[in-house]
């Protein structure tokens, strides 16, 4: 009889909400979490990853992934002090390395983070989803940013849907729009928008085709270090999957990923296969893309998204959206059958719902949704393998 893959959790350490004692409730054994109070781009100190993980296992489960170990934006921009980030981020892995700590996740999205518009859209059953919409984008871009030439960004309808709902706005909901805008940026909440304005053109004299360049340089710059420890690094894609406020993408359709992993075609450099990322594509097929890539899949991220005719989507249930989870469930179990150590996967976001509704939570991350989206994708492994 096959393995199970290993059910994890993203905990954000002390401060989460969400007790280590709530993710044994919920059934997952692994935890996913990272350091958050470590700025950007400075070493991760051992006695830090030691307490982090002891807290861990005294509450009887594993820290199984790091997620995530950021890349600072010198790397990605290739400043002339990269190097020295380089170093460090180097000597975090060797660190994680000894606590035997070696899955790690990150992305290499400029600036921001994921991007969402609204954080609180209610569901007809009045659960609360994240949500993405190109209108609010638009206004975001062009009224609040004012970024120069955004308008040739965006198709002539959503331009004018988006004037004309500027116009009614009121002071708080434009304030609300910026904050939900820039939450994509991890410790930085509140960036000043003229901070963004300068990386958005720092960006742009980069492009496409030097972003891919700067994460190959990266890559083997890590390549040492992670051979000789067995780190597996797996990079997310990005969120959404296309470029946003005139930034590049390099990680979000079947052939990025396959370019970054040729690109430095080594062991280590892995994908963390996210459904939901991936599902906002509108073109992108999500077995297809398992499969080109899978050998390099260290990691999962399962959930789901719901599109309209605009490219908008919400965060939908996780067997619920237009990601088929049976056919990705199918392809994940068959992989997992093949592999010596069970892939991790985590239920990622969750709507806010039940009393969940009435506590102040991490946007993505309450717990009764996650545990709802657990328990359905771990009830779909099992009817898929029937391995009890």
């Amino acid at each position: 009889m096959s393995k199970k893959l290993l059910q994890t959790w993203r905990w954000y350490g002390p401060n989460d909400p969400v007790s280590l004692q709530d993710v044994k409730q919920a059934g997952a054994s692994g935890i996913v979490s990272a350091l958050h109070h470590i700025p950007h781009g400075e070493i991760w100190p051992l006695a830090d990853i030691q307490e982090r993980k002891a807290i861990i296992e005294a509450a009887g489960l594993t820290w199984s992934v790091v997620e995530s170990v950021p890349v600072h934006e010198a790397i990605k921009t290739r400043r002339s002090d990269a190097d020295q980030y380089l170093k460090n981020y180097n000597q975090t892995l060797r660190n994680l390395a000894a606590n035997d700590i070696k899955t790690v996740c990150y992305n290499f999205m400029p600036v921001l983070d994921w991007t969402r518009t609204q954080l609180d859209l209610e569901m007809p059953n009045g659960a609360k989803a994240l949500y993405f919409n190109w209108t609010d984008l638009a206004i975001f871009d062009i009224y609040i940013l004012e970024r120069a030439d955004a308008v040739a960004d965006f198709p002539a309808a959503i331009l004018e849907k988006a004037k004309a709902k500027f116009a009614g706005m009121r002071q708080e909901e434009i304030d609300f729009l910026r904050i939900n805008v820039l939450m994509g940026i991890p410790n930085e909440k509140e960036i000043e928008l003229e901070t963004l304005r300068a990386s958005i053109n720092e960006y742009k004299a980069i492009g496409h085709a030097g972003l891919r360049d700067n994460l190959a340089w990266f890559l083997a710059g890590i390549a040492e270090t992670c051979t000789e420890l067995g780190i597996k690094m797996t990079i997310h894609p990005d969120d959404p999957p296309y470029p946003i406020l005139g930034l590049p993408r390099i990680a979000s359709t079947k052939e990025d990923l396959i370019d970054l992993l040729e690109r430095v075609n080594q062991p280590f450099n892995g994908i963390c296969y996210c459904t939901g990322s991936l599902g906002a594509g509108t073109t992108n097929d999500l077995v297809e893309i398992f499969e080109a890539v899978k050998e390099r899949v260290y990691f999962l991220h399962l959930r789901n998204v719901k599109k309209d005719e605009e490219g908008n989507f919400y965060e939908a249930d996780h067997l619920g959206g237009d990601v088929n989870m049976y056919e990705v469930m199918k392809a994940v179990t068959t992989e997992n059958a093949k592999r010596n150590e069970p892939m991790p996967f985590r239920p990622d976001h969750g709507h806010q719902m039940l009393d969940d509704l009435n506590k102040v939570t991490n946007p993505g991350y309450s717990a009764i949704g996650r545990l709802r989206g657990l328990a359905e994708l771990r009830g779909l492994e099992l009817g898929i393998t029937g391995n009890y």
